[in-house]
């Protein structure tokens, strides 16, 4: 490796900027106007808002009146997991159903009451149990239940059956709302052909700015009535505060970028994580791909060996210089238990060892020969280990 060279593959915590929506952000720093105003200045703000809203709308097939900008994925979660969220004239809903394996952003940061909330159990592969949801949803007051599922894991990138919980909530009268942070960009996005009511994104997860993301709803009739952020009447009364039309308009164009060639992106992606993976099952046939049984993101390969443990192998690949992530969540620097492998009943000893290497727009085969490079140093290791332990 050079000296200074290094391999990104962290994608689904962080994309890097695309240069396309570097050089939106800095056209609108310099923007002196605040899209709130009415003379020419903040008109011009105004224009660069709105023409973003139209490059987000466009990504998942939305009308632009209904994306809702935010501070990023979680706010936006946080924002329509609430009872309030619903249809006009209609009254609040009472019981929260959430996936298993979702984000924590959505596991904790709803605001319903602890004992109004239940999780959808997942199988061994990540996948919800549509059978516990169609019975749960048995019963239930019309219009009374609020149901999220996301569209792709972002541990595993396992993809959820979302359309057919969708036939599900709708035929009982409820609403369901879906995260799509993950998927956004590497797969087609509809909210017509998922069903949903609305959807989340981030910015940063598909080679945006950080800092932004949108709430897009599935109507006019549907609206989140106890607002998060209160005191304005920014983006349409929905959320106060001046919007950052710099990150904004940096969203608009990564949303535009992801959109060209989507088809093809996809396609090479998926070349390049099954590339890693045969490789991988090659030098260590005893690895366990998580979520290979179900379909995933194409970026996404999560895998772990009993006896190589996570927090040693990211210090190696790091020095390696390879960037990837543990299977589970981070905090403060300490890798800790997955509780997305948890719900899916995988062992201790696994889930305790689990790696993520994500894809992306910039990611090439050099990166991933680097990446297998650095796994058979480590597979070699483990089984030297191994032997002089026998």
């Amino acid at each position: 490796m050079e000296a200074g060279q290094r391999s990104y593959l962290d994608h689904n915590a962080t994309s890097p900027l695309r240069p396309e929506a570097a050089e939106a952000v800095t056209r609108a720093l310099v923007l002196p106007g605040n899209p709130s105003s009415t003379h020419a200045e903040g008109r011009t703000a105004r224009a660069v808002v709105e023409s973003a809203r139209d490059r987000v709308a466009a990504l998942v097939g939305a009308s632009a009146r209904n994306v809702i900008f935010t501070s990023g994925g979680t706010e936006a979660n946080n924002m329509v997991l609430s009872p309030s969220f619903g249809r006009v004239g209609e009254g609040p809903a009472t019981l929260l159903l959430v996936g298993a394996t979702e984000h924590p952003c959505v596991l904790e940061g709803h605001r319903f009451p602890p004992d109004r909330v239940e999780r959808i159990p997942v199988d061994r592969d990540g996948l919800v149990d549509l059978g516990w949801l169609s019975r749960r949803l048995e019963g239930v007051p019309e219009g009374r239940v609020l149901v999220s599922v996301q569209v792709a894991n972002n541990e595993t990138g396992v993809l959820q059956p979302v359309a057919e919980a969708a036939a599900l909530v709708r035929r009982a009268g409820g609403l369901i709302h879906s995260d799509a942070v993950q998927a956004a960009g590497r797969m087609p996005l509809s909210l017509a052909c998922l069903g949903v009511d609305a959807l989340t994104l981030s910015a940063h997860k598909i080679g945006g700015p950080k800092g932004v993301g949108a709430l897009v709803l599935g109507s006019d009739r549907l609206q989140v009535a106890d607002r998060l952020v209160r005191g304005g009447g920014q983006e349409r009364g929905s959320r106060a505060g001046t919007e950052n039309v710099a990150g904004i308009a940096g969203f608009g164009a990564a949303a535009e970028a992801v959109s060209i060639g989507l088809t093809e992106e996809r396609a090479r992606l998926e070349t390049l994580r099954d590339f890693a993976e045969a490789e991988l099952r090659r030098m260590a046939p005893e690895a366990v791909v998580f979520g290979a049984a179900a379909g995933r993101l194409p970026n996404t390969l999560s895998f772990a060996m009993a006896g190589l443990k996570a927090e040693t192998a990211l210090i190696r690949f790091d020095l390696e210089g390879v960037a990837l992530s543990s299977g589970s969540a981070c905090s403060s620097g300490k890798v800790k238990r997955s509780h997305v492998l948890d719900a899916m009943g995988i062992e201790p000893v696994l889930a305790d060892g689990a790696l993520r290497m994500s894809l992306g727009w910039n990611s090439t085969k050099a990166d991933v020969i680097r990446f297998v490079e650095t796994c058979e140093k480590l597979v070699s290791t483990l089984y030297k280990r191994r032997a002089d332990a026998a």
